[in-house]
């Protein structure tokens, strides 16, 4: 415990000496923290837009390497001309572009912006003129807080009031934005779109007892208990030796393709340099390697790994040909007729037996199912959960330590002890770039490693999806910032000074809490401050992912494959990037009616964040793995209400510090804990109300669909007004109410729609992405599961309702199962100088390779060129399907 207050200790501001004068509290450090913050953020978001339309494998690779239907209109040129355009995009076509869960994202970073932009103006005009004039003759920027004022005054009733009636706007907010969830999610469950998806209507379910694992009949009549019965089951299995076997297939082509590459490039070279002097042309010697069974002897290199991946693909044949014969897992996966029927399983109880079959999850990708980890018992999982918990917490603990230790390495107080950095002592502008900016960089730092790590806990927990991951990951980050981050880091200079001066004067415990909390204000200033602006710079500069688009394919990317996937957009770290947005909003809440300047660069922070993301989004952004329908955005209601109880709390403990103040301060007591018994009331309201209702599908939605189908295509209307689709209001005010409602009454909204002769704010394509008006009946393979959304999507297609059971239980299997027999070699060899070694590569290949010449090329240069528009999907399914063809014409 000693080692942990030392350590924190040199958190702790310190009056003691004038050389060594802590400045963390003055208007010099905040001042060169915001110099500092705003001219480096300048100098990055001018840099960004100089770049953004020179670079657009960086900045606008949503343009070309997506399919057409998810690709946003281009932005002109223009310096600043991608601020109107971005801002200009409905927000239906963010839902049709990006998803539901970048809608709800954005729209709770658009909410906590316009909250904390009504609360900085309400501050302004009420607490801040109060704090001001306030008789505790506090200097600097503690002036402009609540320690400047009196305890014995009356105009602490002007912050309780302020407090009340910005917790009930922000929990009315927090209700009407649920409500508009609610209805948007069962808009997106319901839609075409969704339901036209296979992933939509089948089930996971893990702990499948083995006598049922073994009977599949006896497990289609268990589920056949739910409306519409069921398509098929699909027990997985589990086969380790074509695992490896496919792994080790992939390596070689992987392989042979590099070798191809070099070589052809080196053919080329020859060949230019024959035709330039007019010699006779001769390749080059081919390359060899070792024989795998006589190592003094030397093989062609290419007829060695052709004849290995033959090999390999002759067992994966023979492996699909023998898929009854492979040991059967524990778990799952059952589709059902009707979509209602999948959720109404994830709801029920399953078996009476402790842990049979008791996870169930509805609406599943094969490409995110983690398919190791199926295959874990439940007493196990359980155990590694409690292990994994255990960590986690330890962790936090362990962290307070590193991050409490690091901290101190870089306080001036510290440095100035050294005789290296004894210049720093008087020096008020470096001591408040000291004490504004390095502790926060360094915290900043520190945090940015720790989501690998909660990753990695999950992972081995036995989590088996990577959506489950990434939203278990919100709770537990939150939890950690908010220790870590908040309470310890921050708040640690005001909790120490009470504790260490209390002990000698423990009569003034009440005064140090009303004077010392809220100098940590200047703490929770340079924290927003540094995300803000170098956090927001950062996001839209995309520094790392510059440097590896142009690093990768210059070092790494050496064949057309690889410079094609070092082409395709990057995901967002959904799991990283919500729970620093809801401590943002923690902090800003908590300090709100105690330094009320803190809330304008929370608004800043939000207002900055709103319009990065709206870009990055469109723009940048394609998370192939996150399609939950938007349940991430419940998981940050949650936080922001944990966020609303923190900063009850705190105006209770502050108000009962004041308590010898007099009658009125029991009043506002009394109030402040009125105020948390008004929050504990809308929580359990939310969760009676609006939590059932958003995990799945509620039957009376299934119903109405039914009765009324054109419902799953109209907008949603959001004030629960009529389920009749012939009594909707017209499309342009639903949407306006879906906008705004959450933020003024409707009668307001109602009154500007008819003075302005119901203005459209947005517009809804009732085809939303619907691939039945493109091709009626069909769906592709990335459409069976819908959340792949690259270009390379459009090959393969198969009729849904009619696909045969064989075909979906090949698209249902794990990704070993699933592999085909068949090599496709992407590579530049489409010259007639390669046609002999194209042709000897197939025949050792014994039919299981085949070649790609298109969308590729040697440049003048003699450097690989891949065509970032070729479909190399559909050339690849072409490829097998004429295979398939020859073998069949064969055959008969």
């Amino acid at each position: 415990m000693d080692a942990v207050v030392n350590a924190t200790a040199g958190l702790i501001p310190s009056s003691d000496s004038d050389d060594t004068k802590d400045t963390s509290n003055s208007v010099v450090t905040f001042l060169a923290s915001l110099v500092i913050n705003i001219a480096v953020a300048l100098v990055i978001f001018v840099t960004f837009c100089i770049l953004r339309p020179r670079l657009r494998r960086v900045y606008a690779p949503r343009t070309y390497a997506v399919i057409k239907d998810k690709r946003p209109e281009p932005v002109s040129r223009g310096l600043f001309s991608w601020i109107p355009a971005v801002l200009r995009v409905p927000d239906t076509d963010i839902i049709q572009q990006s998803g539901l869960d970048t809608y709800m994202f954005l729209r709770s970073i658009r909410t906590m912006f316009i909250m904390f932009a009504v609360i900085s103006i309400a501050s302004a005009a009420s607490i801040l003129p109060v704090n001001v004039k306030g008789t505790m003759k506090l200097t600097g920027l503690n002036s402009l807080s609540m320690g400047n004022v009196d305890p014995r005054s009356n105009w602490l009733w002007v912050h309780i009031g302020f407090f009340a009636a910005i917790v009930w706007w922000s929990l009315w907010n927090i209700v009407g934005e649920l409500r508009i969830y609610t209805h948007l999610r069962m808009w997106w469950l319901t839609h075409p779109n969704t339901v036209s998806k296979a992933g939509a209507s089948t089930v996971l379910v893990s702990n499948v007892p083995k006598s049922l694992a073994n009977d599949e009949s006896r497990l289609r009549d268990l589920f056949s208990m739910f409306p519409g019965g069921i398509r098929q089951v699909f027990v997985n299995r589990m086969c380790k030796k074509l695992t490896k076997n496919v792994h080790t297939r992939d390596k070689l082509v992987k392989r042979l393709e590099k070798e191809l590459t070099k070589y052809a490039i080196k053919c080329k070279k020859l060949w230019c340099k024959s035709q330039d002097t007019n010699s006779p042309y001769r390749p080059p010697a081919r390359p060899t390697t070792r024989n795998s069974w006589n190592i003094f002897a030397k093989v062609d290199l290419f007829e060695h790994l052709a004849a290995e991946i033959a090999k390999c693909n002759r067992f994966i044949a023979k492996s699909a040909n023998n898929m009854d014969s492979m040991e059967r897992q524990s778990s799952a996966l059952v589709m059902f007729n009707q979509q209602v029927g999948a959720h109404m399983a994830a709801q029920t109880v399953l078996d009476y037996r402790p842990f049979s079959m008791g996870q169930v999850t509805a609406g599943v990708n094969p490409d995110d199912i983690i398919w190791s980890n199926l295959e874990i018992s439940p007493w196990s999982r359980r155990i590694r959960g409690y292990v994994t918990f255990a960590i986690t917490v330890g962790l936090t603990l362990l962290w307070t330590i590193i991050a409490a230790a690091l901290s101190s390495l870089v306080q001036v107080k510290s440095l100035a002890n050294f005789e290296a950095f004894k210049w720093l002592r008087g020096n008020s502008v470096v001591l408040g770039i000291f004490s504004g900016v390095v502790p926060s960089l360094v915290l900043a730092l520190l945090m940015s490693v720790l989501p690998y790590i909660l990753r990695l806990l999950l992972y081995i927990e036995g989590t088996t999806t990577r959506s489950q991951i990434k939203l278990r990951m919100l709770h537990r980050l939150f939890f950690f910032q908010t220790w870590n981050v908040y309470l310890v880091t921050i708040f640690s200079s005001s909790i120490f000074q009470i504790a260490v001066k209390s002990v000698s004067e423990p009569g003034k415990i009440v005064e140090l809490i009303q004077t010392q909390v809220p100098q940590s204000a200047t703490n929770i200033l340079t924290y927003v401050l540094l995300l803000a602006f170098i956090g927001a710079a950062k996001e839209i500069v995309q520094g790392v992912p510059l440097a590896l688009r142009y690093l990768v394919p210059k070092l790494f990317a050496k064949t057309p494959r690889m410079m094609l996937k070092a082409e395709q957009p990057q995901g967002f770290k959904w799991e990283a990037a919500i729970p620093t947005h809801s401590l943002i909003f923690l902090m800003g809440f908590s300090y709100s009616f105690i330094a009320p300047i803190v809330n304008w660069f929370v608004m800043v922070y939000f207002g900055l964040f709103y319009l990065i993301y709206r870009y990055q989004f469109l723009y940048v952004y394609n998370d192939s793995t996150w399609a939950t329908g938007g349940l991430s955005f419940p998981k940050s209601i949650k936080q922001i209400l944990v966020g609303i109880y923190i900063s009850e709390v705190y105006l209770l403990l502050m108000m009962v510090a004041k308590l010898h103040a007099g009658v009125n301060a029991i009043m506002r007591i009394v109030v402040a804990a009125g105020l948390i018994a008004v929050t504990v009331g809308a929580h359990l309201y939310i969760n009676e109300v609006y939590m059932p209702a958003i995990n799945h599908l509620p039957v009376k939605r299934a119903a109405d669909v039914e009765r009324t189908p054109a419902l799953a295509r109209e907008f949603p209307d959001v004030l629960d007004r009529s389920g009749d689709i012939e009594k909707m209001l017209p499309e342009s005010q639903r949407c306006a109410y879906a906008t705004f409602s959450s933020l003024v009454p409707a009668f307001v909204i109602k009154l500007v729609l008819r003075i302005t002769g119901s203005a459209k704010p947005n517009t809804v394509d009732n085809g939303w992405d619907n691939a039945e008006d493109a091709m009626p009946g069909f769906a592709h393979d990335d459409q069976l599961f819908g959340q792949r959304q690259t270009r390379l999507s459009m090959a393969d297609w198969q009729p849904l309702a009619t696909s045969s059971n064989a075909y979906l239980a090949r698209q249902f299997a794990s990704p070993e199962l699933r592999a085909r027999a068949v090599s496709n070699l992407w590579v530049p060899l489409g010259d007639v100088l390669f046609e002999d070694l194209r042709r000897e590569i197939e025949y050792h290949g014994q039919g299981t390779i085949l070649f790609i010449t298109q969308g590729t090329d040697i440049t003048k240069a003699f450097k690989v060129h891949a065509d970032t528009d070729f479909e190399l999907d559909r050339a690849e399914s072409s490829n097998r399907a004429e295979l398939y063809k020859r073998m069949h014409n064969n055959e008969t």
